[in-house]
């Protein structure tokens, strides 16, 4: 996974973003926890599987829908609740099944 630490992308609040498996870091970090890594490698394996372009469609809407509802609307998207679960996991990804967030 390529990494592009810079000042601008995401946005604050935020330590990373993963856009079509390039991870943009924000701010003066130069070695990102493995827990990040390994949360933003799950997200990659969701993109693959999905189709980069079907990954953000799908996940944009989710967003939209789960803003109607009650909590935190980022935190219930299924791929973050799926990357969330797993990011302490250093093996999750070798025994990772298809489509794991919707199960």
């Amino acid at each position: 996974m390529k990494i592009v630490f810079n000042r601008i992308i995401p946005f604050k609040g935020f330590v990373a973003i993963n856009l079509f498996g390039i991870l943009f870091v924000r701010g003066e970090r130069r070695v990102l926890p493995k827990r990040v890594m390994n949360h933003e490698k799950i997200h990659t394996a969701q993109m693959k599987e999905l189709g980069y372009i079907f990954f953000y469609i799908l996940y944009v809407m989710e967003w939209l829908y789960r803003l109607t509802k009650r909590g935190n609307a980022y935190r219930q998207i299924s791929f973050e609740r799926e990357a969330y679960l797993h990011e302490s996991d250093p093996s999750y990804l070798l025994r990772r099944r298809k489509y794991a967030m919707w199960r």
